[in-house]
Formats: structure tokens, sequence, C-alpha cells
């Protein structure tokens, strides 16, 4: 936290390696010692470093220096926040506001998205704070028109934005169809109606409001981005326009043609661009806007056993609330009461029904569709399902992928490139005219606005104002982070959560998916299937001493040996010195028993022979099942076999994916031959079995340096090493329980299905983002010479630069129309 007094600067640092108060003390003489430092406190219970200095004789990064020259290190806990900025233009205001960003002291990470106009930023908030951040935008020269922790509402302010670009563009054609009109005779017969003296001032007069009304905008937007030192999109339409518009009044003192008119039409496809634009960039960013429409405005809750209408943000953690038929669901909760269907498809992208009943979780802004339901809210605000999906579309709409590296380095100059050109072009016309004439006669014959019998001067200004206004950096801009708006809002559509950008590249990439057993490529609910007493102990015994230790275990193992005992309403004993062994099993002791249960390598540390049920165990293996054994007191007391079933899609993905050219993998902590079993079943190649929890990443480790990239498919939780590890990590959940953290990509639903999507969405979007940013690429390569030697219209160039970014856009909705759904469910909707 820093924070400032007259000339006093206070600053909290945590501090990193600290064993003893003796360690604070040497960092608090350290620090005390320094020249500016008027105070230092360092906390050795809460690791805190209180100090106040002068920030004319240091900062906060020397502070930390010193810190670390007493050997200690700071811990660094960064945040991340989105910013709504108003007042870009192009992707030069885009990357003006990202550059002043990324140099501050404290931001680690800021990523400006011209489409969606927002700035992702990773701050360290020990060094920056909100405001900090907000006085930078607004220094470059924007607007951040949202506080803290507010959310727009989008749908507004697009609509407001739409409306004024399209009253922008209403106003200047007002007048530009006029000038085109009155223009038609002096071009057809060379006859200035009715005098060309008139001629002339009325193409001044009737540009001046389409220049000067209608795009002030533009006008103020280029003197905003001089002032700061950074050419924009629009400084470049300002000079070509201002350019044109300066041969009206020039024509009445020097032999040069009069361009005022041709500067508002310019200026009127300028408008219509950006029209066009903000219709489309709007349709691109409709997912989040979706997304809040989602959520119901008000909730139904119990207050002193009456029934109370409250706004949603009154809902308090432990409110029942009544949810009739039909009615959303308010927030994230569980079902106390009732029986009923819920329409998920908002978060998982499945039309049929999940029934629900007493126990069930449900996920806000779903649809109550049959019972009459009350339900415990357990989640509210931005700790719901919905504003978790929310944050991550908007995080990954905020990254970029790294395809857009290149394009950015050519953006990022391509303004001061341009002028340059320009004045190249300015130059070549004035010192070379006579061979510049020569391609003009010669191409004339196609290109009908070519007229090189017109004289030097014209031809100069005609040629620098064409090269001004046809350079489009903004398609370049827009190429990238356009696909990845639209495919990251599909993927929400869908129940596929993208939390980075990175990931749509990378995992169009991926030659080897791994996939955890557990829980994602079985249900992850087993069930006991056989119960095998051993030496004088019978079933019962059996089952209920591995349920009175397994009873607070959350592991689905365990879930299902209590559930079980539960069922046959056996009585459970109490427990003591409970303790995992990892990759194992559980030990525990009930009275003075000493009680194991796991795997038979549990067993063999404690040198418990299971030698006599080899052949039962073997048999259970080969069938699927994982072996559970059961000791007391050094002795087996029997084999509890549990079995996972398949989920229904497991066989069908797993065999899309392969025929989609992809290796698979199964990732096991169970035995080889379980694991053999299951793979055999749903078809997958390499079988990893007996991996530790821990061991999960080497093996990923090794599988990336043998095939290339590798994404692991888990639940997330057990698995977050081998995610994180992973070229991709795509966590599996359901409702409520996704893992966001550890993982690139989240699949709300259980299902593998959404895996295959996944892929075919990276593809698409990816297949997207290379189109536009080729098409951006050749439209500057070939426009930009042309314009040089005098053989683009400046209009007709006004007109391809707008077309070229509406066409980017346009390409990227068009993801739209892609079907990502596997083969198999395209079959079943048929």
């Amino acid at each position: 936290m820093l924070t400032e007094t007259n000339k006093i600067k206070k600053v909290s640092l945590q501090i990193k390696g600290m064993n003893c108060s003796s360690c604070a003390s040497r960092i608090e003489k350290s620090l005390n010692s320094a020249r500016g430092v008027y105070k230092a406190r360092v906390n050795f219970a809460s690791e805190l470093a209180y100090i106040e200095f002068d920030p004319e004789e240091l900062d906060v990064n020397k502070l930390i220096d010193i810190i670390k020259k007493s050997g200690y290190d700071i811990k660094t806990e960064s945040k991340k926040i989105t910013l709504k900025i108003g007042g870009m233009n192009c992707i030069a205001c885009a990357r003006n506001i990202e550059k002043a960003l990324n140099k501050a002291e404290g931001v680690l990470k800021a990523d400006v998205n011209l489409a969606s106009e927002k700035a992702t930023i990773e701050y360290d908030p020990n060094l920056i704070e909100y405001t900090g951040l907000v006085e930078i935008v607004e220094k470059t020269g924007y607007t951040v028109p949202a506080r803290e922790g507010v959310e727009i509402e989008k749908k507004d302010e697009d609509l407001e934005k739409f409306y004024e670009a399209k009253r922008r563009m209403v106003h200047a054609w007002v007048f530009t169809v006029p000038i085109i009109l009155w223009m038609i005779p002096e071009m057809l017969m060379d006859m200035p109606w009715p005098n060309i003296t008139i001629f002339n001032l009325g193409m001044i007069l009737l540009s001046i409001p389409v220049l000067f009304w209608a795009g002030r905008n533009t006008y103020k937007s280029a003197y905003k981005s001089v002032v700061h030192r950074a050419a924009n999109m629009d400084v470049l339409i300002a000079m070509g326009t201002g350019a044109a518009f300066l041969t009206g009044p020039l024509v009445f003192i020097t032999p040069v043609a009069n361009y005022a008119g041709v500067a508002a039409m310019i200026m009127a496809f300028h408008l219509t661009g950006r029209f066009i634009e903000a219709k489309a960039k709007g349709r691109a960013s409709q997912a989040i806007k979706k997304l809040l429409e989602l959520g119901a405005k008000t909730a139904i809750i119990l207050k002193d056993g009456k029934e109370i209408e409250v706004p949603v943000e009154d809902i308090r953690v432990g409110d029942i609330m009544v949810v009739k038929p039909g009615e959303k669901i308010p927030t994230d909760g569980r079902v106390v009461e009732g029986n009923t269907s819920v329409d998920e498809s908002m978060a998982t992208g499945e039309s049929m029904p999940v029934k629900k009943r007493v126990g069930d979780t449900v996920i806000g802004a779903t649809v109550n569709q049959k019972g009459y339901i009350k339900v415990k809210a357990t989640r509210i605000g931005k700790d719901t399902f919905l504003s978790q999906v929310i944050k991550m579309v908007e995080e990954c709409q905020g990254t970029k992928v790294p395809i857009q590296d290149f394009a950015d380095k050519v953006t990022g100059i391509f303004a001061p490139l341009v002028l340059i050109a320009a004045l190249i072009t300015f130059i070549l016309w004035i010192i070379m005219p006579d061979i510049l004439k020569e391609i003009g006669y010669s191409a004339r014959i196609v290109l009908p606005w070519v007229d090189p019998t017109l004289n030097k001067w014209t031809l100069t200004i005609f040629s620098t104002v064409a090269v001004l206004v046809i350079a489009c950096p903004c398609a370049l801009g827009l190429a990238t982070p356009t696909a990845l708006m639209v495919g990251s809002g599909i993927g929400a559509e869908n129940g596929i959560l993208i939390r980075r950008g990175e990931a749509i590249q990378t995992l169009k990439e991926i030659k080897v998916i791994v996939f955890d057993k557990t829980g994602t490529i079985t249900k992850g609910k087993p069930e006991v299937t056989d119960l095998i007493p051993a030496n004088n102990f019978d079933k019962e015994e059996v089952l209920k001493i591995a349920a009175s230790v397994e009873k607070g275990s959350e592991h689905p193992l365990a879930t299902a040996i209590t559930r079980r005992a539960r069922e046959n309403n056996i009585p459970l004993d109490d427990i003591s010195e409970f303790e995992v062994v990892t990759g194992k099993g559980v030990k525990a002791s009930i009275g003075d028993k000493r009680i194991l249960i796991g795997n038979p390598r549990l067993l063999d540390d404690y040198g418990i022979k299971t030698d006599g049920l080899l052949d039962i165990i073997n048999r259970l293996e080969d069938e699927a099942k994982t072996v559970i054994l059961v000791a007391v007191k050094n002795e087996v007391a029997g084999i509890i076999a549990v079995s996972d079933t398949l989920k229904e899609d497991s066989v069908k993905a797993i065999g899309e994916l392969k025929e989609m050219g992809l290796q698979t993998a199964i990732i096991t902590g169970d035995n080889q031959k379980t694991a053999l079993a299951i793979a055999k079943k749903v078809g997958i190649t390499h079988v990893l079995a007996e991996v530790l929890p821990d061991g999960k990443l080497e093996e990923i480790k090794k599988l990336q340096e043998k095939f290339g990239n590798v994404a692991m498919v888990g639940d997330g939780i057990n698995d977050a090493p081998a995610l994180t590890q992973a070229d991709v990590g795509i966590a599996i959940g359901t409702g409520t329980d996704i893992a966001i953290e550890s993982s690139d990509i989240t699949l709300v639903r259980g299902d593998l299905s959404g895996v295959v999507t996944a892929i075919k969405l990276s593809r698409a979007t990816f297949s997207k983002i290379k189109q536009n940013l080729f098409w951006a690429f050749v439209y500057n390569t070939l426009a930009i010479p042309l314009a040089m030697l005098g053989l683009l219209h400046p209009v007709i160039a006004e007109i391809a630069m707008a077309i070229s970014s509406i066409s980017v856009i346009t390409n990227a909705n068009l993801l739209r129309m892609v079907d990502i759904r596997p083969s198999y469910q395209r079959l079943n909707a048929k």
C-alpha cells in the first residue's frame, strides 16, 4: 500500500525470507540508515516493513534494493484489473496507452484491446494503486469512465456509441451528397456550374460542416495525439483531409485543383467506416453482454417465515431463496427443499435439463423448470459462477496470442512510417513528376480517375493525400483481438472458459492429450462392487472399519465406501491419529487398533503380506476395478473393490481426437492393470499408471520431451502441478466447482466432448486470426505503393481503408457460423 502526505511517502512491503526477529532487526537497520528514510519498522510476525520516506531522495524500487541487499526479498501479490478506456479511435491509441502503462512503476503487464476498448492490467498494489493507473491513462489523453469494481452497463454504452457514430455519419452525408451531385457536371463535362468561382466557394462552404462539425472528434483526437508526441490513425486522416481542404482557398491564389469537396468525401467515408466498425465491434463483444444479461435482477428470500422480494445485490450467504417454476435461480446455492429440473444451458451449453434434489448444487442465472424449490445461497457477488465466467472471458479478451507480437511491432511504428512515406511521395512528385506521369498515362486505361495531365502541384497533393488516408494499421491491430473476442464468447456459450488467449494458439499445436482417469474419463462416482473378508473378519465388519476411517475424506473412493455403509445402516466408530499417505491410502486408529486402508503398496511399506490374495487382486484389477485393502493390527481384514463407470461420451470423444491426429494418454495413481483395462475400453494409446500426484508433473515433462506440445485434462485440484506444467491445462469441472487458477481452459460440463470442441474452436479461431493478418498485411503492402505512384484517388483510398478494417471484424464474426461440435453430436442432432 502506497500513500503520500506532503513530502512524506508511506509504503508497506511484505518481506520474504525472514526466519527470526533478528532478521527483522537487520532489515530495519539497513532501511533506517538509508538516506531519505524517515522511519522504518519491520514486523517479524506479519512479515511487513512499514516505511516513511522522502520521494525526492529515493523511490520504492530503491527501498526494495536495500531489502534485497540485506539478503531478503519482497513478496509481490499482483492484482489484475480491467479498465474501460474512452477516447480510443485506432490501434495507435491503444499502443500509446499500453506503452505508458507498461512503463509505470508497479505495472507488471498491461494489454490494451482496441476492439473491446479495455485495458487489462496486472500490477503490484504495493507500488501503484487504482487511482495511479487511472491517472496514467488520463495523462496519455484518454478517459476511464468507470470506477473500480463497478461493472459498466455495456449494452447501453455500446448503443450510445453506435448512435453517436450514426449521427456523425448522417450529418457528414447531408452535406457530402450535395457536393457529389454538384461535382458530377464538372467531372463528366469539365463544366463547373454555374461558374468556376461559385463552384469553388460551394465546395469550401459545404465541406466545412463535414470536416469541422461531423468530423471534429477526428481532429480532437489527432491534436491530443500530437500533444502527447504519438501519431495515430486520426493524425493521418486529419493531415490528409486538412491538406485536401486547403486546396480550396489556395485555388484562388495558385494553379491547383480544388480538393475541398474530396476532403469532405474522405471524411464522410471515414465516419461511415467508424459507424460500421462500431456496429461490428458491438457484435464481436456481445458475449460479455449476453452473460451480464443472464443474471436475475431480484430474488425472493425467506425472512421470519415470510417471502420477501429483494434485489439480487442484497442476498447474503446463508439466505434461503424461494425459486418457483420458470424463474431464474438468483445466485449459486444448494437445494434444501424440493425436487426439480434445471436448464443449465447458459453454463454448460447443454440443452437437456438436469435433475436437482435436496443437497445438489445449483448455479445462479440457470432456470428452474418444473418444481418449487428452496435454495440456500452459498456464493454471492464476484464469487458466483457467472461472475467467474465473465471474469475469465474478459481476461481472455484482454490477453494477446504470440502471433500478435509481430503485428504489434509493425503497428507501433506504422504511423511514423506512413508520414515518412507521405513526405517521400511529396518530394518524388516535386523532383521527378514527368517519370511518375508516364506511369499514370499507362494506368489511366484501367483507372479512370488517374489524370496525368494535371499540373505538378495538383498531382503532388493528390498522391500525398492518398498515401495519408490509405494507410490502415487498424486492420492489423483488430485482426487478432476481434477473432479472440468472438472465439472466447463462443467458448463461453458452449461451456468452454478460456482463461488465457495464448491457449487458443497453443492448443491447435498440441501433439498429445493426457487424461487423468478418475472424474475425467470416468464419472468420478465409483460404487463398491465387491466385499471380500479375510482372516476371520466378516463383510459388515470390514465395511464398518473402512467407512469409519474414510468418513472424513472427500476422495471419490472414500465416498463410495461411506455411502455403502450408510445404505446398510452400519454405525461408524470414532477414530484418531488419521493421516493421509500420499498416493497410497490412509492410516488411523480405532481404539488401540491401528488401521491401514489403501493399495498393496501401503501394506508392503508396513511389512503386511498380501501374497495369498494375489489371485483375487489380479482378477478384480483385470475387471477394471480399484482394489482397496483393509488391514487391522498388521493383518489383512479384507478387500473392497470399487468400480468407476466410464462417462457416456469418453469412447466417442477420444476416438474423434485420434481421428484429428492427436496422441492420447492416461495418467493415474491406480494400478497398472486397472489403468490398462480402462485405456483399452476407451482406445487410449499410452498408459502411465501408479503415478503419485507429485510424479505427474515429471511424466508430463517426459511426454513433452518425446512428442512436443502436451495438453493435460484433469480435475484442476489434485492435478494442479501437472495442469500448470502442460503447454495447455484443461480443467474439467461441473457447476460451481470449476478450477480456474491452475488451468488455461476450464470445461464447465464434465464430459470429454468439451475437449474436442475446445480444440476445434482453437483451430477455427486461429484460422481466422491468420486470415485477418494475411489480408491486413497484403492490403497495406499493395495499397501504399499504388498511392505513392498517384494511382489511387484519395476518396477510393479512404473507402478501401475503411473496408479493410470492416472486413477484418466481419471475418472474425464469421466464426459464429463454424460448427465446432464433435461429429457424433452433429450426427445425433440430424
